[in-house]
This record gives structure tokens, sequence and C-alpha cells, in this order.
């Protein structure tokens, strides 16, 4: 019996942690955000911002490298709300991908992605698809606007950017999957929800969504036409 006691209690406690981490993790993504927006001249394009139906933003993305490379790394997600004013309540998502070659290293980047268009947004609330396979995806511009953008990037349904060591730039993803993290929604809604029933139903979203969601709330308020 103490056995089974004692049990229960590491599990509740882990799930106590990992929620606290969860948490940790959404507030430094509002952080990350609003870091790069105030790099002015540095930063994400207004007019793509403004453009976009989704934001992706994922902190601390790690990549390893010894012989076969691999990325991997726990974000959120947002979409703007129906008719294009205020951004929704945020959802889990995990970015995994490797590469093959010879090489040796390891480093640790943040990464925000925007999605362009509608059909972006569908793939965002399937359980997984393949950045470069199932949607096109390109290293997106920076500075004040995106008039410099080749074709690619006019028709790209994702662009993508990464910052590390203070340098923030266009950064190519393609062959990494993104996939709905569903213990992470768990653990900041109280229940699982698929990011689907998030987007759609538009919970109430946890406090430490309130960094994150006020960021895009001030930088792109609305969706431009």
């Amino acid at each position: 019996m103490k056995k089974l006691l004692v049990l229960l209690a590491l599990g509740c406690a882990s799930g106590l942690f990992a929620q606290s981490n969860e948490e940790k993790r959404l507030k430094a993504a509002g952080d990350v955000l609003d870091e790069v927006m105030q790099m002015k001249d540095k930063a994400i394009p207004q007019d793509l911002l403004d453009k976009s139906e989704c934001a992706i933003v994922i902190p601390g993305l790690k990549k390893g490298a010894f012989i076969f490379g691999g990325k991997y790394g726990k974000g959120f997600f947002t979409c703007r709300k129906p008719g294009g004013e205020g951004w929704g309540s945020p959802a889990g998502v995990t970015v995994e991908g490797g590469s093959v070659g010879f090489q040796i290293g390891g480093s640790e980047s943040d990464v925000i992605l925007l999605v362009m268009n509608k059909r972006g947004a569908d793939r965002l609330v399937t359980s997984q698809f393949k950045l470069g396979g199932e949607a096109s995806v390109a290293a997106g511009p920076v500075g004040r606007d995106s008039s410099a953008q080749t074709d690619a990037l006019l028709t790209a349904e994702i662009l993508s950017y990464s910052r590390s060591r203070g340098v923030f730039a266009g950064i190519s993803l393609e062959g990494s999957t993104l996939r709905q993290d569903l213990d992470v929604n768990k653990g900041l809604y109280g229940k699982t929800m698929t990011n689907k029933e998030i987007i759609d139903g538009n919970p109430t979203p946890p406090e430490s969504a309130k960094l994150l969601l006020g960021d895009l709330n001030k930088y792109s308020p609305r969706k431009s036409k």
C-alpha cells in the first residue's frame, strides 16, 4: 500500500513539474517573439506578419550532429480568430527532423514560422506534416518590409526564421516534421485536446499564454486585406 501511495505521489509531482515546464516554455515563446520584433530593421517584415494566418514559436530548438544531424524542439502555434482580428488560444507542437552528412557540433536556436495562407493553416490542425513535403516552406526575409522577396516567398505556405547567438535570419527547415503535441495540450488545458479542437473551439488560454498573445495582438492585431 505504501509503495502504491508513493508511486501516486511521484506521478502527481511529475505531472505538476511537466506542466510547469510547459508554462515556462510558453512564456519563453512570448519573450522570443517580443525580442525579435524589437530588432526593428532586422525583425520580421511587418507586411508579412500582417498577412500571416498563423504563427509558430519554438524557443530553444536543439540541433545536434555527429555524422547524422538532427533537430528537435517543442513550441506553440496560434492562428487568427475568425474575421482576422485578434489571435486565438495556442496549441502545442513538436518539430523533429534530420540530415545525413559528415558533421560534428551542436547548437540551440529560437525558431519562428509564419503560416501565410489558409492551406498552410489547414495543415497545422492535422496530426503531423512534413515541411517542404506536404507544405512548401522558404527561409523568410528580414527587415522593415519584404519588397525584395522572390517568387518562392510569394508562393510559400510557410516562412521560417531562426535566431541563434543574437543573429536573426531566414532558415530552411525542409525535411522537418511538425506534429501536434497532445501531452502539452493536456497540460495547458487540463484535458486532452487536438490542435484542431483548440483552434476551432478557442478555449480560455492559460495565464502563461498572456505574453505571446499580447505580443501578437500588439504587433499585428488585424489581418491585412
